[in-house]
């Protein structure tokens, strides 16, 4: 593979987080292209150089267009999957009707694992691109303030050291740093899980609980979100870095969070179908809670605060039974 630093690269997905990194990476590439489906976003973003409906308010530079051609990804060395995570496997599937080169890098932004599989988004890369290295970004990383060029850090993980560190250098800009790790399982399990999390913590906030329950609420979540990270692949360590404890707490309190809006809103008394109407946008916790429960199933992991969102979000349970249940179970050392 060679080293020379990109000039151009790809994003498929025109949602926000498309948009986000599409601003960020311009200054430093002779040219971007954003694939996504809408023939009039499309054309909005290359005549008026603006989403008409994601962050409609950044203006675009003018070596971003949009495209609703897979084709379009052909001459560009690297590949970004800005799409949701059920959309990854399909996305993938039809890229790869394009006859991919083998050498172009793909580069995973997605936060979950796969339903009923309980794939991460790299294994379903893999999958489907046996032979393209493969990578993943991920943090805390709202693209409400990426795309305003406000600080942030990401980490990018690939078990390919090179590979990484040449992500790293593209993903490196004044109010951009990123870091490399090598534990690609614990990087895309922080993403994932601390979307349930954020949901939880939204709920306990729509209820009133006060900020020392959401404190040892978004705590216990770090605990919990460790033990099963590590149990289905992840090292200890990174889910104490910017894709674990970093991630975590930016989605269970800013006001940029989607799963932390869908919380807040079924804590005030909204059903679900009522919460993610008023959002308008995907909230990965949603379909990722049913996801993420069974991985746990399947790895006979205690977690209660998963299953505590999983009974309200599936069940059909009551938040504010759910959230007593949580505060007034048995006793026990708070590192067993």
């Amino acid at each position: 593979m060679s080293e020379a630093k990109f000039t151009s690269v790809a994003i498929i997905g025109s949602g926000s987080f498309g948009i986000a990194l599409a601003s960020l990476l311009a200054p430093k590439l002779e040219s971007v292209v954003i694939i996504g489906r809408d023939l009039i976003a499309a054309g909005a973003i290359n005549t008026q150089h603006q989403s008409p409906q994601y962050l409609s308010e950044v203006m675009l530079d003018t070596k971003i267009r949009a495209s609703c051609s897979f084709a379009d990804t052909l001459p560009h060395r690297l590949i970004i999957f800005a799409v949701p995570t059920s959309a990854t496997r399909e996305t993938a599937l039809k890229l790869a009707n394009s006859n991919l080169p083998a050498e172009t890098i793909l580069l995973s932004c997605a936060k979950g694992i796969e339903k009923h599989t309980g794939d991460r988004m790299s294994e379903i890369l893999r999958e489907v691109f046996p032979n393209n290295p493969i990578a993943a970004l991920s943090g805390p990383n709202h693209a409400e303030e990426i795309a305003r060029n406000l600080a942030t850090c990401a980490v990018i993980g690939s078990d390919d050291h090179a590979l990484a560190m040449r992500l790293q250098e593209l993903f490196t800009l004044p109010h951009f740093r990123s870091y490399t790790s090598d534990d690609l399982a614990g990087i895309e399990l922080g993403g994932a899980l601390k979307n349930v999390y954020a949901i939880a913590a939204g709920m306990a906030h729509g209820l009133g609980l006060g900020d020392n329950a959401v404190a040892a609420l978004v705590t216990r979540a770090l605990a919990e979100m460790t033990r099963l990270g590590t149990a289905l692949g992840g090292r200890v360590e990174t889910f104490s870095g910017l894709s674990g404890v970093g991630d975590l707490l930016v989605t269970c309190f800013s006001e940029h969070s989607r799963n932390h809006r869908v919380g807040l809103a079924l804590g005030s008394g909204k059903t679900l179908d009522e919460a993610v109407a008023a959002l308008g946008m995907v909230a990965e916790g949603v379909p990722n809670t049913l996801s993420i429960y069974e991985a746990a199933r399947r790895a006979d992991v205690r977690t209660p605060i998963i299953d505590a969102v999983y009974g309200i979000l599936y069940l059909g349970n009551a938040v504010p039974l759910a959230m007593q249940q949580l505060l007034t179970r048995d006793p026990r050392p708070e590192n067993g």
